[in-house]
């Protein structure tokens, strides 16, 4: 699978890209908001300029009355901030609705996390409510709220 949007191409992870991602799941940055997890071949690498920088994942509600998709987002460090990860999202959330049918989309970030919140809303998701005590810190322990929110196919960006 390969999408491309204007600055990112997101394309199936494959075992190659698991020591890469890996590193950048443990930054500092994207550790506080994320733990690495078993298997990144489920992902989508996202790609700027040839180079793996992240990586992006959906999932489906396929219950036909309840039929909607999750999507989550890690970025390296070094590329917060210059629109990739607004890019990567509005990409697939694109292909969900044009491609998959979907309607409706989901995204959780924690609720301190400003910056992906920012993101989101630039593709059109808006806040739907605080989801206290939602996630674990993986580094912590304790848990953390999230900030549900949501975005309908005629509100994409």
């Amino acid at each position: 699978m390969e999408l491309r949007g204007d600055k990112v191409v997101l394309r199936s992870a494959t075992s190659g890209d698991s020591e890469v991602l890996d590193r950048i799941v443990r930054e500092p940055e994207v550790a506080a908001w994320w733990s690495p997890p078993e298997d990144y071949e489920d992902m989508l690498a996202v790609v700027a300029e040839g180079e793996v920088v992240g990586a992006i994942q959906f999932e489906e509600e396929t219950d036909p009355e309840f039929r909607h998709a999750g999507i989550d987002i890690f970025l390296t460090a070094r590329q917060h901030g210059k629109g990739l990860g607004t890019d990567a999202v509005r990409t697939l959330a694109r292909w969900l609705v044009t491609e998959r049918g979907h309607h409706r989309l989901v995204i959780d970030p924690a609720a301190a996390n400003t910056a992906a919140i920012r993101s989101y809303g630039k593709v059109g998701f808006k806040p739907v409510g605080v989801m206290r005590a939602y996630g674990r810190d993986h580094r912590t322990g304790r848990w953390q709220d999230g900030l549900l929110m949501d975005l309908l196919a005629e509100e994409l960006i």
